[in-house]
């Protein structure tokens, strides 16, 4: 694909995601979080029964009687896209799981920036760990996810233990964290869990879920530079089906003993609609 392409094909990706965003998400709140600041509302006598931690000793000393301060909750959110990239999502023609990818990263980004929420971007790859600050503007996300869109990934490996580590140490604050990627290997997110709240989305091409016959065919591996001739036929789809049909209720029951959210969205479905699940 050449660079002007490319761009191109960016461009209508960012505004699509735009447009969703601007036009179906408005008011939709991203989450059961609410924030886990607090600003100052106001000072107040004490009263019998209030919590006597909430004294402010400085002005109950100055003014002889007790006085307590009122806070209330600061509803700005914290918003965290996690992308795991590598090998594995260059698969189909047009390279369209990278792409979706992308779409959704690009959307949850336009809809922290439309509700007044601080965004945070990372993309894990096998060579380094890209991100952006915590942010309102438009620039920081729109560069976050051109870099999702143009991350060369054929031929790479993301070691994701290692990654998730990462993320825990980098993110402090209690946040809204959507962690993006096939899911295809196994993935704890239980440490992230405990802190923050979780949710994954699946991206995945409908193929690998429902592959076709082959017969005799040269497969290529996207994540190491290798290739296989084989026999692709009924035996090897159950085969296939099985082990993939295992990792995703392991992913299954890890979601739901860590109360983490998630959604399968693929290639070919509405970004939008699927998102919208999350809400209901």
């Amino acid at each position: 694909m050449n660079t002007a392409n490319n761009t191109q094909q960016w461009k209508a990706l960012q505004l699509k995601a735009r447009h969703q965003v601007y036009t179906l998400l408005s008011g939709q709140n991203l989450s059961k979080l609410h924030g886990e600041g607090y600003d100052f509302s106001q000072l107040r006598e004490y009263q019998v029964g209030d919590d006597i931690r909430k004294i402010n000793w400085t002005i109950t000393a100055k003014m002889g009687k007790p006085y307590i301060k009122e806070l209330h909750a600061n509803r700005e959110l914290s918003v965290v896209v996690c992308a795991l990239m590598d090998g594995s999502l260059y698969f189909g023609s047009g390279n369209t799981k990278q792409k979706k990818l992308t779409e959704v990263a690009t959307l949850l980004g336009y809809a922290a920036q439309q509700n007044s929420n601080l965004f945070t971007g990372l993309c894990y790859t096998q060579e380094a760990c890209s991100s952006t600050p915590p942010t309102k503007q438009l620039y920081h996300i729109e560069q976050f996810s051109r870099s999702l869109f143009e991350a060369p990934l054929l031929h790479t490996t993301l070691d994701c233990s290692a990654a998730l580590q990462d993320l825990f140490k980098r993110i402090h604050k209690p946040s809204l964290l959507f962690v993006l990627g096939d899911f295809l290997e196994e993935v704890d997110l239980s440490l992230l869990a405990q802190r923050h709240e979780v949710i994954a989305i699946i991206i995945r091409d409908r193929e690998e879920e429902m592959p076709k016959k082959l017969a005799e065919v040269t497969l290529s591996s996207p994540k190491v530079a290798k290739k296989m001739e084989t026999y692709f036929g009924q035996r090897s789809i159950e085969k296939y089906l099985t082990k993939l049909k295992e990792n995703d209720k392991k992913l299954d029951e890890h979601f739901a003993r860590y109360d983490i959210r998630s959604v399968k969205i693929f290639t070919t479905d509405e970004t939008v609609s699927q998102l919208l699940r999350l809400f209901m």
